[in-house]
């Protein structure tokens, strides 16, 4: 690898990773992405500076990036943060990273720092309380993962982060809609939701068979309740467990019988005939709140 521009990459005057310098730098370290770790690397400049302008970053901002992989992204948060935390599970790509950086950006390099660990793990950060998450996110664990940093780190403002199309659309769906479930109330519970844009697939190696979407989450408070996160968490993942049962059914095993759910409901000012497609996570707040003892 060298920072010297590379002829016919037109990434290379700010550092940025062209599919060329993507693809030897993974046979350099000898690197095969799999489906295992839902590794698919951005190979296209102009992707990953939409991404950074889309996530309307600040000078002061300490961003966690989830799954760095060969440092794409990782190089075009850089110019417009403080820090950016980059945690991968991968301890080959780990290890490159902070090389790559280095050597394309070394006026960078300290604002980076490397964590190699699972992001559905991780409880803490070295260094100042992060406040955005921007991140090019594995299909195979992006909703567990976004909850989790959510949940985990309440210092986090922000969220941007480029997810398969179909797991954009749960994420940003309101009620009523086909696509709308569990994934869409538990992030409501920590923020505003909304699809951003679509991605192709050709900016990816190697190209999934799906293409993404970016979704941007901005933090909010969670609903007015005497409920626990957990609690409400619960009456989710009760309710939608049996999507196509009315909440009086659905609910059953949770309540405790069919006629203590319609207690709970009726209590909660909710329809016992309606289903869980149709309840905002507020709704579900209440409904918790009223859970047979």
């Amino acid at each position: 690898m060298t920072d010297r521009p590379v002829v016919g990459n037109p990434d290379a005057s700010d550092g940025l990773l062209g599919a060329t310098d993507v693809r030897e730098l993974a046979e350099r370290l000898g690197v095969r992405p799999t489906k295992r770790k839902g590794q698919n690397f951005v190979i296209d400049g102009n992707t990953v500076r939409r991404i950074v302008r889309t996530a309307e970053l600040r000078e002061d901002d300490v961003v966690i990036e989830v799954g760095p992989g060969l440092g794409s992204l990782t190089l075009a948060l850089l110019p417009h943060v403080s820090r950016v935390v980059a945690v991968e599970i991968d301890d080959v790509l780990a290890g490159a990273l902070a090389e790559t950086v280095a050597t394309r950006r070394p006026d960078l390099a300290e604002r980076l720092e490397v964590v190699l660990a699972d992001a559905l793990a991780i409880t803490s950060l070295p260094g100042p309380v992060p406040t955005a998450l921007v991140a090019n996110l594995p299909y195979n664990v992006s909703v567990p993962v976004i909850l989790h940093l959510l949940e985990a780190f309440p210092s986090i403002c922000r969220v941007l982060v480029m997810v398969q199309l179909e797991v954009a659309d749960r994420l940003a769906a309101g009620p009523g809609s086909k696509v709308y479930g569990v994934p869409s109330v538990k992030a409501r519970w920590y923020g505003d939701v909304a699809r951003v844009g679509v991605v192709g697939r050709t900016v990816f190696w190697p190209a999934p068979n799906v293409d993404s979407g970016l979704v941007a989450i901005t933090r909010t408070s969670p609903p007015e309740t005497t409920a626990t996160r957990g609690e409400v968490f619960t009456a989710i993942d009760a309710a939608f467990a049996q999507r196509r049962k009315t909440l009086r059914a659905a609910l059953a095993g949770w309540a405790g019988s069919p006629v203590r759910a319609e207690e709970a409901l009726r209590a909660a000012g909710v329809d016992p005939g309606a289903r869980g497609e149709m309840l905002t996570v507020a709704d579900f707040a209440r409904i918790a709140e009223h859970r047979p003892a």
